[in-house]
């Protein structure tokens, strides 16, 4: 099983568009995340329309109207893999513990707000991931996004992905 992680579009404040290379992963992957703060509603509309399934989650800075859709947490069991999806996760500092205390049934956890790229496990076998922003790199090098298979119960083949600088215009 494909999966496609991504959070922070920020749409249409940070860029106009989801980059193409982004959207042609869409396809590909049997399950995509976004770890919140979409901005926009026609950014949640384009990924139903085109995923054949979605586990999103509102951020920080989304409306009523994306609240009104998406959960603050939502899970998904995925082959034996149990998945969390939340926007905030608060500093860096002790944040594997943290998330370990408050999501003690999960195998995986995707988390956004930093545009950070992260992928750590916790000493209980919890591992976080944040697959940066698509859109808004931040103080980052690059925009950012991942992917990873599910395969016998397992999260194999976690692959982080930049995206090339954007072309003015």
């Amino acid at each position: 099983m494909r999966l496609l992680f991504m959070s922070d579009t920020h749409l249409p404040k940070r860029a106009k568009v989801l980059p193409a290379p982004l959207l042609a992963e869409l396809p590909h992957a049997d399950v995509v995340f976004h770890a919140g703060d979409w901005v926009d509603t026609a950014t949640l509309d384009l990924l139903e329309d085109r995923c054949r399934r979605l586990v999103g989650v509102y951020g920080n800075n989304d409306g009523p109207d994306l609240r009104a859709r998406l959960p603050e947490v939502a899970y998904a069991d995925l082959g034996g893999v149990r998945f969390g999806v939340v926007h905030e996760t608060g500093s860096a500092q002790g944040r594997e513990k943290r998330c370990a205390a408050r999501f003690p049934g999960l195998d995986v956890l995707v988390f956004g707000h930093s545009h950070i790229p992260w992928d750590t496990t916790a000493p209980t076998g919890l591992r976080l991931l944040n697959p940066g922003s698509p859109t808004d790199r931040r103080r980052q090098p690059h925009c950012t996004y991942m992917t990873a298979t599910v395969a016998d119960g397992s999260l194999t083949d976690v692959e982080l992905h930049r995206l090339p600088p954007r072309t003015p215009g």
